[in-house]
């Protein structure tokens, strides 16, 4: 669901996250800097260097499933880094 998001700043795009209890998938590393900035919510997850294909994305995130479902149930973690 976009909701019309990516024409808006990553600020905007933040909020709506936090006030909705998403977390962010990302190859921005604005999202990175907001949380180090802000903290969560909302939290996080990088895909770091991510200049590879969308396939090569969903595997990484498939592979590393378990471990984004415990950072999403860790309260003191805001920034998940993920790299192929």
């Amino acid at each position: 669901m976009l909701e019309g998001l990516p024409q808006n700043p990553d600020i905007v795009v933040w909020e709506y996250a936090k006030t909705r209890g998403f977390a962010i998938v990302t190859a921005d590393a604005d999202f990175y800097e907001l949380s180090t900035t802000f903290g969560p919510p909302p939290k996080v997850i990088w895909l770091r260097g991510c200049d590879y294909p969308t396939a090569v994305a969903e595997g990484l995130i498939r592979n590393q499933a378990i471990r984004i479902a415990e950072f999403l149930q860790n309260e003191d973690q805001g920034v998940l880094v993920l790299t192929p």
